[in-house]
């Protein structure tokens, strides 16, 4: 399978392009890493590629705080300025900085 960069970094605050949910990147998969039962649950006319990058998010919405999985042609960059309020962010990032989250430990 092809395999690119990914675009966006962990900390980076992202939306959903037609869901109505954005969040905080915590790790990426070079490709579809998730079970065929995730996938295949995906309409058919709405799957995404299987060869970009997946996001995994600690994701909101107006009702609620949870870990979405994304593929990279679904997301673009939340440019509101505002902070995500996930409670499991102070964890892994530190301040957010108006664009994105730092981490709190170095990537080997």
């Amino acid at each position: 399978m092809f395999s690119r960069a990914a675009k966006y970094n962990l900390g980076d605050v992202v939306r959903h392009r037609s869901h109505p949910f954005r969040g905080v990147i915590f790790d990426v998969d070079p490709t579809f890493s998730n079970s065929d039962e995730w996938y295949e649950a995906i309409p058919a006319e709405a799957r995404p590629r299987k060869d970009q990058p997946f996001y995994h998010l600690l994701a909101e919405n107006d009702e609620s705080y949870y870990v979405a999985y994304v593929s990279e042609q679904n997301l673009v960059r939340d440019r509101s300025g505002e902070p995500v309020g996930h409670p499991d962010l102070p964890e892994l990032f530190g301040a957010f900085d108006g664009r994105a989250y730092p981490l709190h430990f170095d990537l080997n």
